[in-house]
């Protein structure tokens, strides 16, 4: 089995930064992507960020230049850096772990952390 775990979600003002984590755990062999989605009441989960093995990443549109993720491979971790937050990054952000490779399946699996609310006050 495998778990992701975050932290750093919180409330801050316009403006403001927080930075959040994400460890995964458990009888991993390899991690190809890992990334944050969120998810804002009434409306459906989007990706924000993901990052590769090899540091490849891909943000929304939305996030750019404002949000930077980045990754501890030796230590299955994520990284989302987020900065300039605006209200409307207010949410619950969920980490990602995709196409996980563990040590005693042949097999790939997707697996989700149980969400961090951000919450940005005008």
């Amino acid at each position: 089995q495998v778990q992701l775990v975050e932290s750093g979600g919180g409330l801050v003002q316009a403006g403001g930064s927080l930075r959040l984590s994400c460890a995964a755990s458990g009888n991993i062999f390899s991690i190809n992507t890992m990334g944050w989605y969120r998810q804002a009441p009434g409306k459906q989960r989007e990706l924000v960020a993901v990052i590769t093995s090899g540091g490849s990443t891909n943000y929304a549109v939305s996030v750019k230049g404002r949000f930077t993720i980045s990754r501890d491979n030796a230590k299955n971790t994520v990284y989302l850096q987020m900065n300039s937050l605006k209200p409307e990054d207010t949410a619950v952000y969920y980490c990602n772990a995709d196409r996980v490779r563990l040590t005693t399946v042949l097999a790939e699996y997707r697996y989700w952390g149980q969400g961090t609310q951000v919450t940005v006050s005008s």
